[in-house]
């Protein structure tokens, strides 16, 4: 079975836009390969910070992995910080890792030109990402279309230390067809993009974030979801009842496709183009198709929050297996590093 890596970091609770672009797919994953998810908390320091809110989001981020699908029994669901190993693979990599590749990274520039003072934990963010994932030596990574810059530099990284420290990556084995190189201790992590394109915030306006605002939480009742969908953005050239709308320009009508069956979006599709329903009947299913699916998560993070004991001591389980693997793979690293 394969392995896959991903992680996420430990905002609070999940909103629909985490839930849709990664979680539920994770939930699906888990069942056709090893997976490690990671609530990456080192890669939230980068920011300030209060430690009591941190701790608080992190659990709370927990709670909301298992009650979206997450089976610990099926997969490994653990807090960076709890393997330090993470951190000290980090470093090797950066002894790896030109200077110039890591302030042409995008998400670098772009958070950079918001901040009075830069870090060097926000330049070296993508090194740890990069030992996130070569950490458990990890084949596949789901991510978003965002995220492939990033993965496209642990895979630079990986043949960097491979060329370097494993004999093998040099080596070539000949077969019938040819030669071919034998693939180096750590994998070329490919990028197993999620099924669900950038989900856009309430506003029509930015991808959905927090610090934006735009977000429907994944816990939220029922009602409060209908409060913040009732003035959601539609197709901005709708203006009356009977004016005709184009869905595909509609942000509700993307939530549709994500929520409701297919037959319902179909006929979304047709009552939108035909004005046969207002922007307001058209949320109104959508309020619907989206409490079918989130009714029984709700149900499930009560449950979960009710013993919160034993959230801790899953965390605790997923790191201590996370280690072990975490623990070869650095013994390993050491002994060809020459490193005592």
């Amino acid at each position: 079975m394969s392995r896959i890596f991903s992680g996420i970091q430990p905002s609070g609770s999940l909103h629909i836009g985490n839930y849709l672009g990664a979680v539920k797919n994770w939930a699906d994953l888990q069942h056709k390969y090893e997976s490690f998810f990671c609530i990456v908390d080192y890669h939230a320091i980068t920011v300030p910070y209060e430690p009591a809110d941190l701790r608080a989001r992190t659990l709370d981020m927990a709670l909301s992995l298992l009650a979206a699908g997450l089976d610990p029994t099926k997969c490994t669901v653990f807090v960076q910080s709890m393997v330090p190993e993470h951190t000290e693979l980090a470093w090797i990599f950066n002894t790896l890792t030109p200077l110039g590749e890591l302030e042409r990274q995008t998400q670098f520039k772009d958070k950079a030109s918001r901040e009075e003072s830069v870090t060097a934990g926000l330049l070296n963010y993508p090194v740890l990402q990069a030992a996130d994932i070569l950490l458990y030596r990890a084949e596949l990574v789901p991510v978003g279309e965002d995220q492939v810059q990033h993965l496209e530099l642990s895979r630079e990284i990986a043949r960097k230390w491979n060329a370097r420290f494993d004999a093998r990556a040099a080596a070539k084995k000949t077969l019938r067809s040819g030669e071919i190189e034998t693939p180096g201790f750590f994998p070329e992590p490919k990028a197993l993009l999620t099924p669900a394109k950038r989900i856009m915030g309430l506003d029509g306006q930015a991808k959905m974030s927090k610090s934006l605002g735009n977000t429907i939480d994944l816990l939220e009742p029922p009602e409060a979801v209908w409060e913040k969908l009732r003035p959601a953005v539609t197709d901005p050239k709708r203006v009356r009842r009977s004016d005709p709308g184009t869905p595909e320009v509609c942000n509700i009508y993307h939530l549709h496709k994500a929520f409701s069956p297919p037959e319902t979006v179909e006929h979304v599709a047709v009552q939108c183009r035909t004005a046969g329903w207002g922007c307001l009947d058209c949320k109104k299913v959508l309020h619907e198709s989206m409490e079918k699916e989130l009714a029984p998560i709700r149900a499930r993070a009560k449950r979960l929050a009710a013993d919160p004991k034993k959230i801790i001591s899953t965390l605790a389980a997923g790191a201590e297996h996370a280690r072990t693997v975490a623990r070869a793979t650095m013994g390993e690293v050491k002994k060809k590093m020459g490193l005592l």
